[in-house]
């Protein structure tokens, strides 16, 4: 396991007088302050690479842990079970609701001494109760337990590690934002987002096959599959120790005395000890406030519609599931292909104009639903069409959002930020969600047509506080869009 001591001048100690530090040349705070912000702090070029191929390889084995403990498989499993709609409804608000407690797994995080040992201990331990289930479904086919039982087990367990999952989300999120240089985020997470959509591509398909034509039955057939995948999340997890260790107490001193020492370079002598972190002060941060609006109001307008578009084509086309798997197909597709190009464009030209320009396709999308019919101009040509648009655009804007939350949140308590912004994330979907549901049921509102219409009033309004957010040593949206005229001007001249 390698670690990383973040190196700390020994005038910048607790212990260091207060005459050394108003000795210091103003110069000499300048150095420093640019060399403990940079964003790795002085993790070697090797170490990184190391920790980079890592964390790729985790995401190989940790996407095939999640297929079969979640999504169609995990949906179809309890459809098995006769679980009623209910079950259903908590296996889709769970996820989301339990960010709200992401906050409480910041600040537990950040009293540790090291980003690997709290993932371990976190995602080991929720790892380790999807052992439950698998031997609870093999009691069910043994007669041991009846099917009702099995739901409960299967909820708890979702329950359970999905708030350990809260726990640990902002922390380990934190750690790769510290690995992964600023200059190289949007190029490694495209080719990193990219590797995970085309092992969901392969595996989906084929392990729905195994369970579907398991001798044993659809139940037993699920339990095997349940097994292998929890021996590929505990590989996963493995490939974490290959990754450089962060010590977010170092990590936080470290940035608490840039800001100490830029008071320093103003003539103003500061107390040397450490600075005392508020979780009120997040609060005060008008740029990430900003960032927060437009995230919430997006997660909220997205989800809005989002759930209901699988429903628009099996309720109100009556279209076969065989159709709709297919659609999801292509539209997987589309995002792998699309993710790693978004990634080069997120690196040149920054991650807000990309957003604001891209996140007006998005808006319009659910628009475009409304024509569609069930001829076979429609099967053929405009649902493949439309998914391809989907998968391409969502490409961009799910790697953005991800890049420039990483922008805007400062080094110190890092997770903090990313847990809070999880937390409104996870409380405006499952409210966009809700409503959503209501206004499919009231036809008042017009059902999904006039859902999709508001869905699309909604996204377009949330793209607006975007535009204010500064994203750090980056172009404005005036300048993306030159550079982006005067590139096609030179293409079209060729």
């Amino acid at each position: 396991m390698n670690s990383i001591q973040l190196e700390i001048p020994a005038l910048d100690r607790p212990d260091a007088s207060a005459s050394s530090v108003i000795d210091l040349e103003v110069t000499t705070n300048q150095n420093f302050i640019s060399q403990i912000t940079t964003q790795n702090l002085k993790i070697p070029k090797d170490k990184v690479r190391t920790s980079l191929y890592a964390s790729t390889v985790d995401a190989v084995f940790a996407t095939i842990f999640s297929i079969t403990t979640s999504g169609i498989l995990l949906s179809n499993f309890l459809v098995e079970l006769g679980a009623n709609a209910v079950a259903f409804g908590m296996l889709t608000s769970i996820p989301m609701l339990v960010n709200l407690i992401q906050p409480l797994g910041a600040y537990l995080s950040e009293q540790t001494t090291s980003r690997f040992r709290y993932s371990m201990w976190i995602y080991g331990t929720s790892r380790l109760l999807w052992v439950l289930l698998a031997v609870g479904v093999f009691m069910a086919y043994g007669g041991l337990i009846d099917s009702h039982q099995l739901v409960n087990l299967t909820l708890f367990i979702v329950l359970a590690t999905s708030l350990l999952g809260g726990l640990g989300g902002a922390s380990w999120l934190s750690w790769l934002a510290m690995i992964v240089p600023r200059r190289l985020r949007g190029r490694y997470f495209g080719i990193r987002n990219s590797v995970a959509s085309l092992t969901n591509l392969i595996c989906v398909p084929f392990v729905g096959v195994i369970v579907s034509n398991w001798c044993g039955g659809t139940l037993q057939g699920y339990g095997i599959v349940l097994a292998i995948g929890i021996l590929f999340g505990f590989i996963s997890l493995a490939c974490q120790c290959f990754k450089v260790d962060i010590n977010p107490q170092e990590q936080n001193w470290v940035a608490a005395r840039g800001t100490a020492s830029q008071e320093e370079t103003g003539n103003t002598v500061t107390n040397t000890a450490q600075p005392v972190f508020s979780a009120l002060s997040i609060f005060k941060d008008s740029n990430f406030l900003t960032f927060l609006l437009y995230f919430g109001s997006w997660m909220f307008a997205v989800n809005l519609s989002m759930p209901f578009f699988n429903l628009y084509m099996l309720d109100t086309l009556a279209l076969d599931v065989s159709w709709v798997t297919l659609y999801g197909s292509i539209q997987a597709g589309a995002n792998l292909l699309f993710m790693v190009l978004w990634g080069r464009l997120a690196d040149r030209f920054g991650n807000r104009p990309i957003i604001a320009s891209v996140g007006i396709l998005v808006a319009i999308t659910p628009l475009l639903w409304l024509g569609i019919g069930t001829h076979n101009i429609d099967l053929w040509l405009w649902l493949p069409l439309l998914h391809i648009l989907t998968g391409g655009t969502w490409a961009a804007i799910d790697l953005c959002n991800n890049n420039l939350q990483l922008g805007v949140a400062p080094i110190r308590n890092q997770s903090s930020y990313f847990a809070i912004a999880a937390a409104v994330a996870g409380a405006c979907g499952a409210l966009g969600t809700t409503i959503g549901g209501f206004v499919v049921q009231n036809n008042i509102f017009g059902g999904l047509p006039g859902l999709f219409l508001l869905s699309c009033v909604f996204r377009l309004v949330a793209l607006i506080p975007v535009v204010f957010v500064n994203e750090p040593r980056r172009k404005s949206l005036f300048e993306f869009i030159q550079e982006v005229r005067r590139s096609i001007s030179i293409s079209a001249v060729l």
